[in-house]
């Protein structure tokens, strides 16, 4: 079966089994479109169609894009992998149970080796009160992440958290201004990616967003929980999008299109384009965990933009070793192939499926069946 009806039959079953809601789905192979398509309804409710250019909450496809800014601020001589976090955030100081308060570099926030905490910052009778936490400001976030402590000494471990939004502050800071201020400087503006930001372009296109359910996906409240596999509860507030005085948070809290991120992944795969030196771009894309027996999965370590493949058998995956892959818990997920020149972009509305489900191992073996 070819590309084009392999990817096809996914996203239309996917969608006809109420999976999922609608997709944007780009593949692209040595730099060439071979599959860009749209499918099913950006807005159930409102009977729209989605589009190429529909609008998505990035959430985690935010971190690439801080990480890329941060990279870029190491070409333009602005930071070092190897500075200490509080040579820009003095007073960011996270403790081990110890009582100690040891160095976190730029590279273990990269990493996800920092040992931050991912619990809530509000207290509990901030959470009883329903606080805004993304209305505390940006010194306050720092502070309250910093007083949660540390799970292990930076280094010697991962752990998903935070670290991208101390990354996006002191972008922000390095800057004189916000993450996003940064990342249109030494990202957004040199790609021309216009619609990626933190807020939305054009509310008309902004895909609804969409969870799991017991009988097909449902649109989401605000706030909106679902249950993961991993035991825990996945939480989401899709209206923060439209809160111009929210945190800016550089872990997941831009929005854009699917050909926006394209344009991201493959500046990365052929080696920078306008914004990164190619040496900057080698570096980013290698197994930055190599200390570590495990970092993310069996089988994936963790790069500088997303989960590095280190051993694709071990992972359950079809891409080659080297190849770089994460998500976001909106619906989207997305791989670079170095090997192969492929880029994937798989954009969907609705969470986990699209980024954590089925769906999501569905698009990845249909690729590698049909090329």
């Amino acid at each position: 079966m070819d590309l084009e009806h392999a990817l096809d039959r996914v996203v239309e079953r996917a969608i006809a089994e109420r999976r999922i809601v609608g997709a944007v789905l780009l593949v692209h192979k040595d730099g060439r479109p071979v599959y860009e398509k749209a499918h099913g309804l950006a807005d159930r409710e409102a009977g729209r169609t989605m589009t190429i250019d529909t609008i998505f909450r990035y959430s985690s496809l935010t971190k690439p894009l801080i990480a890329t800014t941060i990279l870029a601020l190491l070409d333009d001589g602005k930071l070092a992998l190897d500075a200490a976090v509080t040579d820009f955030l003095p007073a960011f100081q996270p403790r081990l149970a110890d009582g100690s308060a040891p160095v976190i570099t730029i590279h273990h926030l990269l990493t996800h080796t920092s040992g931050l905490r991912t619990e809530t910052i509000l207290t509990p009778a901030e959470q009883a009160a329903g606080v805004n936490r993304w209305h505390l400001g940006t010194d306050a976030i720092m502070a309250r992440l910093a007083g949660l402590g540390l799970t292990f000494a930076p280094g010697t471990s991962w752990a998903y958290g935070p670290s991208l939004d101390v990354l996006g502050a002191i972008a922000g800071q390095l800057v004189g201004g916000t993450p996003g201020e940064a990342m249109a400087q030494y990202v957004t503006g040199p790609l021309r990616i216009d619609d990626t930001r933190f807020g939305v372009t054009d509310p008309a296109r902004l895909a609804a967003a969409y969870a799991d359910g017991p009988d097909g996906a449902v649109l989401m409240g605000d706030p909106h929980s679902v249950a993961n596999a991993w035991g825990s509860m996945t939480s989401y507030d899709p209206g923060r999008i439209f809160d111009a005085a929210a945190f800016q948070s550089g872990g997941g809290g831009a929005a854009g299109t699917g050909p926006d991120f394209m344009t991201l992944l493959e500046t990365l795969r052929s080696g920078g384009g306008p914004i990164l030196q190619p040496q900057t771009v080698a570096l980013a894309l290698v197994n930055q965990t190599p200390q570590l027996a495990q970092a993310v999965s069996p089988g994936l370590q963790f790069s500088y933009v997303g989960a590095f493949v280190d051993d694709p058998q071990a992972a359950g995956l079809p891409l080659p070793r080297g190849s770089l892959r994460w998500g976001g818990i909106y619906g989207h997920n997305w791989f670079i192939d170095p090997q192969n020149g492929l880029c994937v972009v798989s954009m969907s509305n609705t969470g986990l499926e699209g980024s954590d489900g089925a769906y999501r191992d569905e698009v990845g073996n249909a690729v590698y069946a049909a090329l």
